[in-house]
């Protein structure tokens, strides 16, 4: 699912060894435990005109909590995420623009914010991977180190066939 979620439950059964009506039961208890939180499309941003991203490190005031700094950037749309990091930087965002001019209207924009003291900007080149997480052999990895310490409701379905065909 994590990499087509329009995947029918019989081709996600195919793979994993399961019934259509057995996966749909898997997938609608994960959404209820919250561990599929929602489904969304992957946009091709340039098909939009929007050329340009970069990384911004956010530096703040010493008080301004992590609250604070999401709502002084989502009111901008061209934040397309805010991340609190570990370091000098208060958080780390990463924007997307129509092109430099446009990137640099919208720092501007954001350094104006009460609380931002300054920021320091990473312009994205070229994109050489972008991918949900994967394990080497190409499956989803598995929630935990390893997998090996996942709760339940956090193993994979294939996981959850091999526990079903080995009872």
């Amino acid at each position: 699912m994590r990499e087509d979620a329009r995947r029918s439950f019989k081709d996600i059964g195919d793979r994993v060894s399961l019934s259509a009506p057995a996966v749909k039961r898997r997938v609608d208890r994960l959404e209820r435990e919250g561990v599929i939180k929602g489904y969304t499309t992957t946009v091709d941003h340039s098909a939009f005109g929007w050329h340009a991203h970069a990384f911004v490190e956010l530096f703040c005031e010493g008080r301004m909590s992590g609250a604070e700094v999401r709502e002084a950037v989502m009111r901008h749309p061209e934040v397309e995420g805010a991340y609190t990091i570990a370091g000098a930087p208060s958080a780390i965002i990463h924007v997307r623009a129509e092109d430099n001019q446009h990137l640099e209207e919208t720092l501007e924009r954001i350094r104006e914010t009460d609380g931002v003291l300054r920021t320091q900007t990473q312009i994205v080149l070229s994109t050489l991977l972008e991918r949900p997480v994967m394990e080497s052999d190409g499956k989803p990895t598995k929630p935990g180190r390893g997998g090996s310490r996942a709760s339940p409701s956090h193993r994979s379905l294939r996981s959850l066939a091999s526990e079903r065909d080995s009872r």
